[in-house]
This record gives C-alpha cells, structure tokens and sequence, in this order.
C-alpha cells in the first residue's frame, strides 16, 4: 500500500499537478484501492479534520496584515532605517537588505512577501550602485528566509496547531535562530563584498540622522512589539494577536501613513484569501495521507528505521535534517510539515528532545527550501524581480545556502541556542 502510495504520488507530482491536489487525489486513489466505499466517505471528514483547529486562524490574519503592510509602503521607511544603521559597511545595501528582513519579518511571517517587497525596491538600487545583479538577488532570497524564522511565522502557527505545541513558545524560539541567520549572511556579505570591492556609504550616518531615520520607521517596527509582548506577556492568545495586527495595520496605513484606501481592501482580501485557501487545500490534503500512514502505522516503521541504525540522539536529529533539507528541495513546505511533523515529532520527542526545540529545527529547515532549487519560491520571486535565470541566482546562492545550513546545525545540536528566550519564559 505505501508502495502504491509513493508512486502515485511521485507521478502526479511529475506531472506538474499542484500540491494540494496531488496529496488529495493520493488519497483517494488509496482509499479507491482499499475496495471499501465507507473510506470514501471519510476524505470529506478527515479534510475537514485537518482545518478544524482554532489556532490556524492566526494563519488568514497574520496573512493580512502584512498584506496591508506592503501596500502601505511601510519597507521604504525599515529599508532607509536599516542603511542608516549598517550602510557604511563595506557592502551596506546588502547588509541593509538583511537588516531590513528582520525588521520586515516581525509583519508578514512570511518569506515570499519579504523577498517581493523589499527585493522590488533594493535589487534595482544595489545593481544601480556597482553591486553585481546575480548578488543582489541572491542576498534578498537569502534573507527573506528570517521572515517565517523570527515570529510570527505561518509555519510555527501551522506546526504548533497540528503537533500540539505552544505557538507562543515557538515564537519565542525563532528569536534568536532568526538573528543569528542575519548574523551569519551579514559574515559572509561582508566577505563577498570585500572581494568584490562592492561599494559603501562615503561616511557612517550620524546619530541624529539614526534617530530621524529610526522615527520615521517607528510605527512599522511596533507591531511585532506589540505582536510578540502581547503574546508572551498573556494579554492575548496568537490568534487574537494576529486580529490585532490586522487592525494595527489598518490603522496605520488608513490614518497614519493615509496610503491605504478603502478601495484597496477588497484586492487584499482577495489576495489573502487566495493565500490562504492554497495554503489550508494543502494542509487539509495532507491531513488525509497523513490519517492514512498513521493507520498503516507508517510513524512507527519509520521510527523503528532510523532507531536500526542509530540510537543516537544527535546522529537521529543529522539524519532528520537532511529528510528535510532535501524534501525541502522538492516539495511544498507546508505540505511536508503536515507529512513529515506527525511521523518525526513523536520520533524527536522519545529521544529527549524538547517538542520546542524540534518544532523551530523542522521550520528552518523547510525555510531552506525556499531558497533552494529547482521550486524554491523566493528563488522564482527573486528571478522575476532581477530578470536573471534560476540558473544564475542558484548559482549566486549557494554561499548563503551554506551559511544558513551551518546555523540549522547550530541550532540542532546546541538547544541552549533557540531555547534560550523560551527557558526565560518558563516554555520548555
């Protein structure tokens, strides 16, 4: 049967079927072969099963927030306040181009946007500025992957909802991993550029120029603030966190920064809910393949596989990573979250490992993925922007795919480094 499974799905997704539809059509293809019509009659059921979860809520909103965020035009203000802070460098766009991830991915959570809004604006400007075009895209698909890193991330919300774990304490554990991510692309920008003889800013900004640029940019930087502080201090649960971003954000754009007009909010609800309804037809899919290997008690054989060869606890989560980083390559990630998060967490959990630490080691790891050819998404968002080949970007990539590889080891294999802020705050 999981023979059966494999092929056809292997062959729709050669096919070039669309993700959702091919998990699904998997399925009913499986449940077709059992012989037994009553299985048919449980795929609406278990589809349904898969989105009946409160949390996943938070997904639409934190989806719509950042959606007004963009057409607020709030990354021109994060972008001038990251080259203030680090344009002096040898290199300073690309080094603002990261800084101005971070400050980015406490909106959206989500990888793509990054790399769309912050890529339309700085590609042009580093090219314009001496800095080779391969580069430029390379450096903005590398660090949008800080975006669903440092919270709120679509990912923790998904794989805190199915797996059970603390969304808040995922939150809490993408803080650090996602500014060390910054930290190691900045390294490795800074080599590039001193290589390369990329240009700087002729003289470091002055404080007063800081502190005008940081103003300008203070009510974009406050929602996360306001997102994360109210989480972690109690005062709402993530998916009235994400409600309240969405009405932060519209505050913002409507009366602030009055580049929002009501006629621009039937188009964003439109693009939200396509988003949404891409990313839920994928995890509601999943949710049934995911039923079926459970009831094959696929978890278990896996399991047992991996402990055959290893008992090890840290060979175990190297051999996870590399599932993932290769599944990555090939496949949705949210669809191998749903897949993959039933059958490895449990295997994660008997091993000692906390379900925090391991949900933030499958999520960077599948962020990877989105940098990675042949389907990496920032990849194509990146090409499109740029007018480059995938060819040409993967190829200008490759060091950052390196150095984010070496914080996903990082991570795994020192939990005091993404659990450091949740232990603060008594998630374990």
């Amino acid at each position: 049967m999981i023979t059966f499974m494999i092929i056809v799905f292997l062959v729709l997704l050669f096919m070039g079927t669309p993700i959702g539809f091919t998990l699904g059509l998997t399925a009913l293809f499986i449940f077709y072969k059992m012989g037994n019509p009553v299985f048919l009659k449980m795929v609406p059921q278990r589809f349904f099963a898969g989105l009946d979860m409160f949390t996943l809520m938070a997904m639409p909103f934190f989806i719509f927030a950042g959606e007004i965020m963009n057409r607020s035009g709030i990354t021109k203000q994060l972008v001038g306040f990251s080259n203030a802070l680090v344009g002096h460098l040898r290199g300073g766009l690309a080094h603002a181009n990261i800084v101005a991830s971070i400050f980015f991915a406490g909106m959206t959570g989500a990888a793509v946007s990054d790399t769309a809004a912050i890529g339309t604006m700085l590609i042009p400007a580093m090219v314009e500025d001496g800095y080779d075009k391969d580069f430029s895209a390379a450096v903005t698909a590398a660090s949008s992957i800080i975006g669903p890193t440092i919270p709120p991330s679509n990912l923790m919300v998904i794989y805190g909802s199915l797996m059970g774990v603390s969304i808040a304490g995922l939150f809490a554990a993408g803080i650090v991993p996602g500014l060390l991510i910054a930290l190691i692309l900045m390294i490795f920008s800074a080599y590039i550029s001193k290589k390369r003889n990329y240009p700087k800013k002729e003289r470091r900004s002055t404080l007063v120029e800081m502190i005008r640029a940081f103003w300008d940019a203070i009510l974009a930087l406050l929602m996360p603030v306001i997102i994360l502080g109210g989480i972690l201090s109690g005062v709402f649960t993530p998916t009235e966190a994400a409600a309240v971003a969405v009405a932060y954000a519209f505050v913002i754009g409507f009366f602030v920064f009055k580049t929002l007009k009501l006629s621009d909010i039937p188009y964003l609800l439109a693009k939200t809910a396509r988003t949404t309804g891409v990313v839920f037809l994928i995890i509601a899919a999943a949710s049934i393949l995911g039923w079926i290997l459970a009831m094959n008690r696929v978890p278990e054989q896996i399991a047992s596989m991996f402990l055959s060869i290893t008992n090890n606890k840290f060979m175990i989560l190297f051999m996870i990573n590399i599932l993932m980083l290769i599944t990555g390559m090939f496949m949705d990630i949210a669809a191998a979250l749903v897949i993959l998060g039933p059958i490895l967490h449990p295997l994660a959990v008997s091993m000692g490992v906390s379900p925090i630490h391991f949900g933030i080691i499958m999520v960077l790891s599948l962020n990877i993925g989105l940098m990675t050819p042949p389907v990496g998404a920032c990849l194509f968002v990146a090409s499109s922007i740029s007018k480059l080949t995938l060819e040409q970007i993967s190829k200008a990539i490759f060091p950052f795919i390196i150095a984010e590889v070496i914080v996903l080891f990082l991570i795994t294999f020192f939990a005091d480094i993404p659990m450091f802020i949740p232990h603060l705050l008594g998630f374990h």
